[in-house]
């Protein structure tokens, strides 16, 4: 195994369960620990983003590239990811169980709109 695949694959997964364990914490109201558990989720967010950069880098890749594509898609997954986080909201924390449902699959579908306009139509 190449190193920066080892580097990838310990920071993901790390990274990966401390977000995982993070929405779990905030999003389980009989856990008690709503603000640790955003605490939590925020280092493995940051631990995912450091990982993205380290990857760049150990392919001779600059860190960060501006472009009109990259900034559309990265709103395109952040605001996906909001909109299905909402949904989850909406069906575990406020009892709203089919309204949540489909604010969650309008967030899955933008989600499911990412891979073609990453990877192209053929």
């Amino acid at each position: 195994m190449k190193k920066k695949d080892f580097v990838t694959l310990i920071l993901s997964t790390i990274g990966g369960i401390l977000f995982a364990l993070g929405m779990c914490m905030a999003l389980l109201p009989e856990w008690g620990v709503f603000h640790q558990g955003v605490a939590v989720g925020a280092a493995g967010a940051v631990i995912l983003l450091a990982m993205l950069l380290v990857r760049r880098k150990m392919d001779g890749k600059p860190a960060i590239v501006w472009s009109a594509k990259a900034v559309g898609i990265t709103l395109l997954g952040v605001i996906g990811a909001l909109v299905l986080g909402l949904g989850m909201c909406m069906t575990m924390l406020w009892n709203l169980l089919v309204p949540g449902i489909i604010v969650g699959l309008v967030g899955i579908v933008l989600l499911l709109c990412l891979i073609p306009v990453v990877k192209g139509l053929e």
